[in-house]
């Protein structure tokens, strides 16, 4: 293609796709305006900490520090798969649009968008975030390297005993190509030229399988940047381990954990937001790591014990379990080998420290310490957990109503205020135009125009639906 006819290419991608938002999202801008508003008028800017956020640019990590004044919009990649699918691209599009957007309507004002708004919106695009709001990646580094059975390394991360490691503790010395796997969804969930990608990674990555991970996305993101005419590379953060490792007992993610452990009630109080009996007691609200390295949530089997009111103990049994099968072959399900047996004394929860006792905590618990003003997540209804929405906002109602974690906000400065949530909407995500995957990495897709033209459409999601009674 001349390079005349690229920028024409990338310029209609970009303009098709905004075009379709403004009018299937409208409300969506008007939603976001009206909180900016509301943000800016009641929010003590000068009091909120900076966000310490991250970014790879030519395989080399840099470290950014964002003022705390800003309204963060939170979308999300995984590190279960190296390669940059369909669904991420949506995703990572779909809060530029929110981004660029909320910020130009809230400058300008709501009014109905002409070819020359759409030009501008389309200038500031090709551009990094700049504005009130900033979106960011973030991404859970608790989870097992081959989740969903679309990591093309899947054969030697089983091999090096790391399936039911968390991210965070995965390395790269041992791991490989899956030549399987490679030729088996070549064109439906991975391309050649990705796969060689991931291959120079692997050799250059300081044994850091999450580095490797973000250097090959923060990469193709740069690549297909040029494609959809939008600067895709968006600041990420790591949590919940990168942060706890780093904390120390009397910081945020720590404070929740000795919270929610103090005594019966408190535990109790988290299992009604989250939905569970406290009959059973077998929900752990941090999956202790095994000494051999096990740290997988779905291997993890547990039961909590009191001593009357006082948390006793936490039974844990790692086990080998099957997790998920990727979208083109549903008998193709990854699994998690583990399997030890311990038992973690109650006041080693009660008086948390992740050095003496490194756990995952529970995605409800830990998101208490996100930044964001504002989430967007990825096909809820279809393709998303709506159980896993209510327990996230269930929480953080609890907490904003002073009926769970106390005093977050005057400790720790943190708003436990139910973001503003936003939904791709899941009859009209993306999806391979053949095999209609959405897992499917974005090398995939010979002609993006295919994605581009179904638009981009998305909903909010009324809090007050999701809050368990």
């Amino acid at each position: 293609m001349r390079e005349v006819d690229a920028q024409l290419f990338t310029a209609d991608l970009s303009r098709i796709l905004v075009t379709d938002f403004l009018r299937s999202s409208w409300q969506c801008i008007e939603v976001l305006v009206k909180k900016l508003s509301d943000f800016r008028e009641r929010e003590d800017s000068s009091k909120k900490k900076n966000v310490n956020l991250f970014y790879f640019k030519n395989g080399q990590r840099n470290n950014i520090s964002i003022e705390g004044w800003h309204f963060f919009l939170r979308t999300s990649v995984e590190y279960s798969n190296p390669q940059l699918t369909v669904e991420e691209v949506q995703g990572i599009i779909a809060a530029r649009l929110l981004e660029t957007c909320g910020n130009y309507f809230y400058s300008t004002g709501l009014h109905k968008a002409d070819g020359k708004d759409i030009d501008e919106i389309c200038e500031r695009l090709k551009k990094p975030p700049e504005g009130l709001i900033i979106p960011f990646l973030l991404n859970t580094d608790d989870i097992e390297p081959d989740r969903y059975s679309m990591n093309p390394l899947k054969e030697s991360i089983v091999a090096s005993g790391q399936s039911a490691f968390p991210v965070a503790t995965v390395t790269t010395e041992k791991l490989e190509i899956d030549q399987t796997f490679a030729q088996k969804y070549e064109g439906s969930l991975i391309c050649k030229d990705e796969i060689e990608t991931i291959k120079r990674h692997l050799q250059t990555r300081n044994n850091s399988y999450m580095d490797m991970v973000d250097a090959v996305k923060y990469e193709l993101m740069e690549n297909f940047s040029k494609s959809f005419g939008i600067n895709l590379s968006l600041y990420a953060m790591r949590m919940p381990l990168a942060i706890m490792k780093n904390e120390k007992p009397e910081e945020l993610l720590h404070y929740i954990m000795q919270e929610v452990h103090r005594d019966y009630e408190s535990v109790e109080r988290v299992y009604n937001c989250v939905g569970r009996s406290i009959k059973s007691r077998t929900t752990l609200l941090t999956i202790p790591h095994s000494l051999k390295g096990y740290g997988s949530k779905r291997a993890a089997k547990g039961k909590i014990y009191f001593g009357g009111n006082m948390l006793k103990n936490v039974k844990v049994d790692y086990e080998t379990t099957l997790l998920y099968p990727n979208a083109i072959d549903p008998a193709d399900i990854s699994i998690a080998r583990a399997d030890d047996h311990f038992i973690v004394e109650g006041n080693k929860l009660a008086k948390y420290n992740y050095v003496e006792t490194p756990s995952s905590p529970q995605f409800f618990l830990y998101m208490l310490a996100s930044p964001e003003n504002a989430a967007l997540w990825h096909g809820i209804g279809a393709f998303g957990a709506s159980q896993l929405v209510k327990s996230y906002i269930t929480v953080r109602f609890a907490c904003n109503r002073g009926t769970l974690i106390k005093n977050l906000k005057e400790k720790y400065g943190v708003s436990a205020e139910i973001p503003l949530q936003f939904n791709l909407m899941p009859e009209h995500m993306w999806a391979h135009p053949i095999y209609h995957n959405i897992d499917a990495s974005l090398g995939c897709v010979e002609n993006l125009s295919d994605l581009a033209l179904r638009g981009m459409k998305i909903e909010t999601l009324p809090a007050a639906n999701f809050i368990r009674k």
